[in-house]
């Protein structure tokens, strides 16, 4: 008897289900965590970090990492009752984000090829596993992040024999709390991107709208990205400054497009800069936010500098028209005109909210002796980046009508796939 007639035979489905346990989870959780080092720690050394005192190296990429995940850094320090620093500091450092959400993203959907339906139960546990690991690595993240440095205080430190110290800590709770809703947010617009990912039953019927915006709205961002990317690699070849070109790509390179993307929409941000501080930006843009008085970052206000920042709107309409022209072809069959504009707009406008709150800069550090005000000088300064958030909104909302309805248009000829068995249920039967 053949020993394979003993075997039980595997049904299809059995096949297809993939394993997504503890081991599978460690492996996403790891996979993501170390993606992040790696990218911030690339980042940083190119930018001089490796240089810093003390062994402060490894601190400083676990709270990069910390804020690339929405965590707190908190800053602090002083020279006893004869100086007091007055520091803060919010940034977000979007390409390690980018990295470890792509990563983490990839090994959340892995197991889950090839489905066409997963229960709610199977998918809140599979997302618990990687939950519940990547709390344990958050709170070994912020533990890590903390460090002290002495900076000297010149005359004022000589004549009263002292050094003032300013350090950062990573605050834990607030840490733990927006790392797991950043990570909440990677997994479900994961399930909503992917178009193999399995849904509940419950959730199919919204899925014909929803994931060819999102899909539509997550292409668009990493296609600047990537622009961005030939445009950095180009500059660091031919122009030299390969090290600060490269930091500013491994930290900062998604804040950067994305801001121009905004501003291509004809968006404003109001911003300052101030002190010894910069922005990781073309010079044309610190040049515009440099100085004492708060001002305006816009198409008009670049053009008086570069007129080639008017090819921003170029690139926007090509590519947003691309992005509705994609979401126009995923949509079943059934979508009419009018709700592709209104699927384009709302997805544009819930896009340009999360670049707005992601990519705002505020960074302040200043000095007092002896409750004698801020000394500035190089010991002091100010950068600030922040948008004029409803009118960006606004011309967001236009921007999608507009284009959503041409994209709509543009695929009328293509063959629609849409959602999973839509086409089926709206075929009549022909017998």
């Amino acid at each position: 008897m053949n020993p394979q007639t003993l075997r039980p035979r595997q049904t299809a489905p059995e096949r297809a289900v993939a394993r997504h346990g503890w081991p599978q989870a460690l492996a996403t959780v790891l996979a993501g965590v170390i993606s992040m080092i790696v990218v911030a720690a690339l980042g940083l050394w190119a930018a001089g970090a490796g240089d810093l005192p003390d062994n402060a190296f490894p601190r400083v990429v676990a709270a990069t990492v910390v804020t690339a995940v929405g965590g707190t850094i908190e800053l602090s320090g002083g020279a006893g009752g004869i100086a007091e620093t007055q520091a803060g500091l919010t940034v977000v450092p979007l390409s390690v984000t980018l990295v470890g959400a792509l990563v983490i993203a990839a090994g959340f959907l892995r197991p889950l090829r090839h489905r066409a339906v997963a229960g709610a139960p199977e998918l809140a546990g599979w997302a618990a596993r990687i939950a519940a690991l990547w709390l344990a690595a958050l709170i070994g993240l912020a533990l890590a992040a903390r460090q002290t440095f002495a900076i000297p205080l010149g005359d004022v430190g000589d004549f009263f024999g002292t050094t003032a110290d300013v350090g950062f800590e990573a605050a834990v709770m607030p840490t733990v709390f927006f790392g797991l809703l950043w990570l909440a947010g990677v997994l479900v617009l994961a399930l909503l991107v992917s178009r193999g990912a399995p849904l509940p039953a419950r959730l199919l019927r919204f899925q014909e709208s929803v994931r060819p915006a999102a899909y539509a709205m997550v292409g668009l961002l990493l296609a600047y990205v990537g622009l961005g990317l030939v445009i950095g690699l180009v500059v660091a070849l031919t122009r030299g400054q390969a090290a600060e070109t490269a930091a500013v790509i491994l930290l900062g390179l998604p804040n950067l497009v994305w801001l121009a993307f905004t501003i291509g929409l004809g968006a404003t941000w109001d911003g300052q800069v101030e002190g010894p501080f910069g922005l990781p930006m073309p010079k044309v843009l610190d040049e515009v936010v440099r100085g004492p008085d708060i001002s305006t970052l816009n198409l008009g206000s670049l053009a008086e500098y570069d007129g080639r920042v008017w090819w921003l709107v170029a690139v926007n309409a090509v590519l947003l028209l691309f992005a509705a022209f994609v979401m126009a072809a995923r949509s079943p069959a059934g979508v009419r005109l009018w709700q592709h504009a209104v699927h384009m707009a709302a997805a544009l406008a819930l896009t340009v909210l999360t670049v707005c709150l992601v990519a705002r800069i505020s960074a302040h550090y200043g000095l007092s002796v002896l409750g004698i005000g801020d000394l500035g000088g190089d010991l002091g300064g100010e950068v600030f980046l922040r948008p004029q958030l409803w009118s960006a909104l606004g011309l967001a909302l236009l921007w999608g009508l507009v284009t959503g309805f041409l994209g709509g248009v543009l695929a009328k000829g293509v063959r629609r796939r849409g959602a999973v068995g839509a086409q089926a249920e709206s075929r009549p039967d022909r017998g």
